[in-house]
């Protein structure tokens, strides 16, 4: 990784403490932030270069962010027009309210459904990201859903998706 790829020109606190009571310093956040930008092609070098500690030190900080939650896994970012699955649809729905996070675990299990969104609003608070493979399949992914107990007020084609690293992580972190 470059290091005009990870230079920091933010300036924020270099040490938080979240919601959650994990304490997370300024090198946790280089490694977080090193890793976010690219965690299949960064080496644990060129994080320790980055945040100035030793690769050992990198690893440790990896290690304790895992067992602490911190960092869930690393997942692939996939263009599935180019794996051959060009029908990408969000599914706006409303589960009810005292079953919403039930109802969001359990669509996982629906083929075709690659992410859920749990929102906090009583109406349209699950969008459901699936992939299909034709009209058929979309028939198919909406009775599912349907049978789930959700009502789906839209179907909506994904084009792009857009994403970047949270800001936060991406600091100096000699201060």
């Amino acid at each position: 990784m470059a290091d005009e790829e990870i230079a920091s020109d933010t300036e924020y606190e270099s040490a938080v403490e979240n919601d959650d009571g994990v304490d997370i310093d300024s090198i946790d956040e280089g490694v977080l932030f090193a890793l976010q930008r690219d965690a299949r092609k960064v080496t644990i070098n060129e994080i320790a270069e980055y945040v100035d500690v030793s690769p050992s030190t990198v690893r440790n900080r990896i290690d304790n962010m895992e067992e602490e939650g911190v960092i869930e896994g690393y997942e692939p970012k996939i263009n599935y027009e180019k794996a051959g699955f060009s029908l990408r649809l969000l599914f706006i729905c409303t589960a009810d309210p005292n079953d919403r996070t039930n109802v969001a675990s359990d669509v996982l299990d629906i083929v075709g459904v690659v992410n859920v969104i749990e929102m906090i609003t009583s109406e349209n608070n699950l969008y459901i990201e699936t992939i299909a493979t034709g009209t058929g399949d979309l028939i198919r992914l909406t009775n599912e859903l349907n049978e789930y107990g959700l009502n789906v007020h839209s179907s909506e084609i994904i084009t792009k998706n857009y994403s970047q690293p949270w800001g936060h992580f991406k600091q100096d972190i000699s201060q």
